[in-house]
């Protein structure tokens, strides 16, 4: 908790500095919690109680507005003696650091995406699988149903850190000079994808030539041509400006970008059982909130395109014809143990 020195295991955060990197449609309330959130027996209810909450985003993003912000405001408020403390923009350490601090019981709470938790747990980065969910709904439902259990049993067995949640930050879509509606229209071009193990696999699994460029240089490998597209959610599509290389803008929603909230068990197992129930719920009322949140700004992005004229929008993408190839990419060359969270996934597709 926040009394804990912040001792960063250097050996443990260099190996996940490896893996770490950088809409649909609003979840329905109606979802059930999963039964791997019921609390355990713990420590005298109502004893006051600190927890550090870490994350990477700046204070208008959604998942710093619309995530972070309503885990400390719903856990808060309800009257159990919780107080939560959030470190945004990598104050705590980059993501690999974040993570190794949250083993080690020096960070509490923290937000990371499935792709840099795989480092930990490789079965993890099924999440990140291209077309595995269908949409936020469909994210909400399993992570708030027991199909999920194994998933998060077995990365807490792993590694001491237990998932109380996740949600999804947007849809990654493609840009490019010329329309991309079908697989054959990535014949032929460079596209970037993150240099993470997961993301190169879905651009193989969708018939990509895959580049990999990091974020930061996005915006001039693509100017002076060293890749021709990429995929992004639309916010940070918008945030380094593509519409200035890029002409259109294909919405294939080829894969939901994650955010799982992950808590040192320990911290976890010191709360009371109402605060344990508080702060589970706090999670999962940010599980709705923040798409919801992604979703409003997605539409006013998408607006501006096509008002402005920046930037031309397709939304004829033929995404059936994307998941029937990658599908089947994705389980012949998943371990058994990521096709089993596959299937799990897809149990939960309505």
């Amino acid at each position: 908790m926040t009394t804990r020195p912040r001792m960063l295991p250097v050996a443990m955060a260099a190996t996940l500095l490896l893996a770490a990197c950088g809409g649909g449609s609003t979840p329905s309330p109606a979802a059930t919690s999963s039964a791997s959130s019921t609390p355990a027996a713990t420590a005298a209810p109502q004893d006051p109680v600190t927890l550090d909450l870490a994350h990477s985003y700046t204070d208008t993003q959604p998942q710093a507005a619309c995530g972070a912000q309503v885990i400390k405001e719903e856990a808060e408020g309800a009257g159990v003696e919780l107080t939560i403390e959030i470190f945004g923009q990598s104050q705590l350490g980059s993501d690999a650091e974040r993570i190794a601090s949250v083993v080690s019981g020096d960070i509490d709470l923290d937000i990371q995406g499935a792709s840099a938790l795989s480092a930990l747990y490789a079965p993890m980065s099924a999440v990140d699988g291209a077309f595995v969910f269908d949409d936020s709904d469909h994210m909400f439902r399993f992570f708030t149903d027991p199909a999920s259990d194994a998933l998060k049993q077995g990365f807490l067995d792993e590694t001491g850190v237990r998932i109380l949640g996740a949600w999804n930050t947007g849809a990654r879509q493609f840009t490019a000079n010329k329309p991309i509606r079908t697989p054959a229209d990535l014949v032929g071009l460079r596209m970037r994808f993150p240099p993470s193990p997961q993301f190169l696999m879905n651009a193989a699994a969708m018939g990509a030539e895959p580049v990999e460029v990091a974020y930061e240089e996005l915006y001039l490998a693509l100017q002076q041509g060293t890749v021709d597209g990429q995929e992004n959610p639309l916010v940070n599509i918008k945030a380094i400006n593509l519409a200035e290389v890029q002409d259109y803008v294909s919405l294939s929603s080829h894969q939901l970008s994650s955010n799982l909230v992950v808590m040192n068990d320990e911290a976890w197992t010191a709360l009371s059982l109402e605060q344990q129930a508080a702060l589970q719920s706090a999670v999962e009322k940010a599980m709705l909130e923040e798409p919801a949140c992604v979703v409003d700004a997605e539409k006013a992005i998408l607006d501006e395109f096509r008002d402005g004229g920046t930037m031309e929008v397709v939304e004829d993408v033929d995404r059936e014809a994307f998941r029937i190839k990658a599908e089947p990419y994705l389980r012949d060359n998943f371990s058994p143990e990521q096709v089993e969270v596959l299937d799990a996934i897809r149990a939960t597709a309505q």
